[in-house]
């Protein structure tokens, strides 16, 4: 699919929050899981769609840690989901050429949840055409906390520690930080998600629900994405010549 013109400098990394899955079901007199069965079909779609749109990097929150203290029965329905999609998923991401990478903790997880996300990362390990990351039993805090205790554990000097070296010892180390970051569902808060990553994210708030999230949506992101000047704490002029010098150099 040709990008349309008017979606210049597409980010390289999205990162989706898929929020209101239980509220669709609740105006539906559906059960939750129904809006959370619904909600990945929605993500599917749209991971077709950043396929077509050649975007690299994906993230995905499916999870987190905060979510186990929703009642019992949800979060059982939730794994047994995961577990469905991600055999799916493994077929449909060999297909095309799609990593799918785990951000979280497999600990405390059902043993044949952790067994099959482990498959889907083993068996997509060598593909390049879009890292999917799968946020799953993920919380931004934790995230942070557990890269301390590695930097301890491993006796990184305190001198040396710099945001490079933090960022080493996160799960996404190696996937760029990202540059658009979605919340469908209405609420305006980051939900510890990506919590040192998202520093200089772009962020899109929308009342749709993520069910109801589709091709047409995902393209008005992408346009308020575009609209946008990122600027990075310099000013807009500066960042036009740097714009330009780089133009100027990859012509060369």
């Amino acid at each position: 699919m040709a990008t349309p013109a008017n979606l210049r400098q597409l980010p390289k990394h999205i990162a989706i929050i898929m929020d209101g899955n239980g509220r669709w079901a609740k105006q539906r007199r559906l059960p939750r899981l129904a809006g959370h069965r619904q909600g990945a079909a929605a993500a599917q779609h749209v991971v077709e769609t950043l396929l077509e749109y050649k975007i690299p990097y994906v993230t995905l929150y499916a999870f987190s840690t905060e979510n186990w203290n929703r009642p019992r029965v949800e979060v059982d329905g939730l794994f047994r989901l995961l577990e469905e999609r991600l055999d799916e998923g493994i077929k449909y991401a060999q297909e095309k050429q799609i990593k799918v990478h785990h951000l979280g903790k497999l600990d405390g997880l059902p043993p044949r949840l952790q067994d099959k996300v482990k498959r889907a990362v083993e068996l997509t390990q060598n593909y390049n055409r879009m890292t999917l990351s799968l946020a799953f039993n993920y919380g931004g805090r934790d995230e942070i906390v557990e890269a301390i205790r590695c930097l301890i554990r491993d006796g990184v000097p305190a001198q040396e520690i710099d945001g490079t070296i933090v960022s080493r010892y996160l799960y996404t180390a190696g996937i760029p930080d990202p540059d658009l970051l979605i919340r469908t569902g209405g609420e305006i808060r980051l939900s510890n998600f990506l919590t040192w990553q998202s520093a200089y994210t772009e962020i899109y708030f929308t009342p749709v629900l993520w069910p109801d999230f589709d091709k047409k949506e995902l393209y008005k992101a992408l346009i308020a994405y575009c609209e946008r000047q990122r600027r990075f704490g310099g000013l807009a002029q500066e960042q036009d010549i740097i714009s330009d010098t780089k133009q100027a150099r990859q012509k060369r």
